[in-house]
């Protein structure tokens, strides 16, 4: 900021008014260091999206595991004798062409423990295709 005292005219009168350009030339000299150090935002993500889908002409094969509140097992409503038996059941499933998609029915009252049990062995055993179905029994804080 500045100002004029210089004397026009023999007045003895003080100029008041601001000088704007030092003010300007700070603002423009921000203004181009603010461009410069913004970086230019080339990233991209690159997604080959397919050109025609069709939907499947077949239902994909579906087995209900039901697991009981005492981690007893059922493979289509048929009671699973030991974990070897599951086992065997999982790599034969694992091994068709086309998994056919697990849906794991847990009890409300089951641990845990046997639920993590059978979705390890799944992954293990290279099943690709399982959910768990019924979370709805779980809302309402039982």
């Amino acid at each position: 900021m500045s100002m004029n005292v210089g004397s026009s005219g023999g007045e003895n009168e003080v100029m008041v008014e601001m000088n704007t350009t030092p003010l300007i030339d700070v603002m423009l000299v921000l203004l181009i260091m603010l461009i410069i150090t913004i970086p230019v935002q080339t990233h991209a993500v690159k997604i080959d999206m397919p050109l025609h889908s069709t939907p499947p002409t077949t239902q994909p094969e579906i087995a209900n595991l039901q697991l009981d509140f005492d981690g007893t097992l059922y493979w289509n409503g048929v009671q699973v004798a030991d974990r070897d038996q599951m086992d065997q059941m999982m790599q034969e499933a694992a091994d068709k062409p086309v998994q056919p998609e697990i849906r794991l029915l847990p009890n409300k009252l089951v641990k845990y423990r046997y639920v993590a049990e059978i979705l390890a062995d799944a992954q293990r055993l290279g099943l690709t295709k399982i959910g768990v179905v019924g979370n709805e029994q779980y809302v309402g804080g039982n």
